[in-house]
C-alpha cells in the first residue's frame, strides 16, 4: 500500500503565547470558544501571529484541507490502496481510518479538526475514522518503514509526474508540504531518500497530491 504524508502541515490550535490576543479572544467569542479550542487561522488571527516563529509554515487550515479533500476522494483511496497521514508542524501525526469521508465545507472541517484535537479520536460504529498522536516525522516514517520516501521540493531532482509515478513501487511513501511557503525542515528533508521538483514553479500541495495519485492511479489501474 503507498502511504501519503502531508507534512509540517499548518493545522494547529492556537499556541498558549497566543491565546490573550485580542483578534484570538475575539474570534473565539464568534465561535463560542475558549481561545485553547479553535485552531490558529491566519485569516483571522494575523494580528497574532505576526513574528512568531515558523510564521509562513503556520495558521493555513484550509491547505489540509484542500489537499485532504484531493486525496480521499478518489478511486485510490476508496479502494484501500493508500494510506493518508497527516503530520502537523506541532509534532502529531493524524491517522486516517478507511473511506472517511472529509466535509467539504471548510467550517464543517474546521470543526471536526478541532473536536479531534479535544477527543483524540473520531469514530462510528465502533470504527475509527480519525485518531491524533504525540509523534514526530521521524518516528512516523520509522512506523510505516517504507522501500523509499518520495519528497517534493523546487530544490529537488526535476522530473515529471509520470516518470515519478511510474517508479512508485508498494510500500513507497510520498511526502508533500502542507505549509503556505517555504522548504522542509532539515529533519523533514533527511528522511527523504528522493526529492523532485516539478516545474519551475512553487505549486500548492493540493496541486501535487491531486497531479500525481491521478498518475498513480493510471499505473496501479492499467
Amino acid at each position: 500500500m503507498i502511504s501519503l504524508v502531508i507534512s509540517e502541515s499548518s493545522l494547529e490550535l492556537v499556541p498558549y503565547e497566543l491565546q490573550d490576543h485580542p483578534s484570538v479572544i475575539s474570534h473565539a467569542r464568534k465561535l463560542g470558544k475558549h481561545p485553547s479550542e479553535i485552531l490558529l487561522d491566519n485569516s483571522w488571527h494575523f494580528a497574532a501571529m505576526k513574528g512568531i516563529e515558523n510564521e509562513m509554515k503556520r495558521g493555513r487550515p484550509d491547505l489540509v484541507h484542500f489537499s485532504i479533500l484531493e486525496a480521499t476522494t478518489i478511486p485510490l483511496y476508496l479502494q484501500n490502496k493508500i494510506k493518508i497521514y497527516i503530520h502537523t508542524v506541532d509534532d502529531k501525526v493524524i491517522y486516517f481510518g478507511q473511506n472517511v469521508h472529509i466535509p467539504k465545507s471548510y467550517h464543517r472541517f474546521e470543526g471536526v479538526i478541532e473536536k479531534l484535537y479535544h477527543d483524540k479520536k473520531i469514530k462510528a460504529n465502533n470504527e475509527v475514522l480519525l485518531e491524533i498522536k504525540e509523534k514526530t516525522f521521524s518516528e512516523l516514517i520509522d512506523e510505516i518503514n517504507p522501500s523509499k520516501v518520495i519528497g517534493f521540493s523546487t530544490k529537488g531532482k526535476s522530473s515529471t509526474y509520470e516518470k515519478i509515478a511510474s517508479e512508485i513501487t508498494d510500500n513507497s511513501c510520498i511526502v508533500i508540504g502542507g505549509f503556505q511557503k517555504g522548504h522542509f525542515s532539515d529533519f523533514v528533508e533527511n528522511k527523504i531518500t528522493e526529492m523532485y521538483s516539478i516545474g519551475n514553479e512553487s505549486f500548492e500541495g493540493h496541486v501535487v497530491v491531486a497531479r500525481l495519485l491521478y498518475e498513480c492511479e493510471k499505473t496501479i489501474f492499467m
